[in-house]
């Protein structure tokens, strides 16, 4: 048998049964600029590539590790599931999905709510996971970001919104699109008491989540290079029959036609966030503790 490599002049040989396969998952290649780089220096740059700045997709894990102190939060409703009020099936009874996607994923639905400290700064944080059926929007989203809310009312935090959907979940039908009226009620109820609301956009962001909570924050900011629009611009494209311009619906596009307040690079994101809180939160205590005293003074 020929060997698999061989360099007569140095006298190398290696039979082909003694190759060794290199393992996956040990080398990352940027799907922009086709840098290889180690899967640990990728992590290392927060899954951002160190020659271009691509931002790859991350989720909830990833997030709340970078944006709470020493990864250290408190979960909320974190053993919420989806039921099936549609008995739903199209190549699989909506049920059965559930649990498979529960299983490869392990997570219950396609997002997680916790609070804890950011910058020594309480917070409470709503972050989406598109490996669970697409970042998709189903009656668990909807109740959990509106719990979430409830809890950031409650103990007087900001509230922060992480979006990476493909938008609302056809298994579910209305009862996805109602979770776009929910989640947009609870955050008129955090805007009337004074709580700033952070909305971070991500790669994707489309359909009813763009459509409903992800582009109602007091600030919008994006990831560079993200997808966010309602429909997708081959829909668009084929609907309106035109060429769309350069870089339509990437985050520099909706920055620069005024839908985003800034872009924010993943590996500031935490500094960012904290010293915009920093400035608005003295104001906004303040505002709210005089309303408090006026109240009082009324009641008295």
């Amino acid at each position: 048998m020929m060997p698999w490599f061989k360099r007569v002049e140095k006298g190398i040989s290696t039979p082909t049964e003694e190759k060794k396969e290199t393992p996956d998952g040990l080398w990352y290649k940027c799907p922009e600029c086709k840098t290889v780089t180690s899967m640990t220096e990728h992590r290392k740059n927060l899954k951002t590539c160190v020659k271009c700045n691509y931002h790859d997709r991350i989720g909830s894990k990833e997030y709340f590790a970078i944006l709470f102190d020493d990864n250290k939060f408190t979960e909320m409703d974190e053993d919420m599931s989806s039921g099936d009020p549609l008995n739903f099936t199209d190549s699989k009874p909506y049920p059965q999905r559930t649990v498979e996607t529960q299983r490869k994923t392990g997570l219950k639905d396609a997002v997680r709510t916790a609070y804890g400290k950011s910058g020594g700064r309480d917070i409470t944080i709503a972050c989406m996971d598109f490996a669970y059926i697409g970042g998709s929007m189903g009656s668990v989203v909807g109740e959990k970001i509106a719990r979430a809310i409830d809890h950031a009312r409650k103990t007087r935090t900001p509230f922060m919104m992480i979006s990476k959907s493909g938008g609302a979940r056809m298994m579910e039908a209305g009862f996805s699109l109602m979770q776009m009226a929910k989640t947009s009620a609870k955050l008129a109820l955090l805007s009337e008491e004074k709580l700033p609301y952070i909305s971070l956009l991500t790669d994707p962001t489309t359909g009813g989540v763009t459509a409903s909570y992800a582009m109602l924050g007091d600030f919008n900011i994006a990831e560079p290079g993200s997808l966010i629009g309602f429909a997708g611009p081959r829909v668009i494209k084929e609907t309106i029959g035109k060429d769309l311009p350069k870089g339509f619906q990437s985050a520099e596009f909706v920055l620069e036609h005024g839908f985003l307040d800034f872009i924010v690079d993943r590996k500031e994101l935490k500094q960012r966030l904290v010293d915009l809180l920093g400035m608005i939160m003295p104001a906004a205590e303040e505002s709210n503790g005089t309303a408090k005293t006026q109240k009082a003074a009324k009641s008295s």
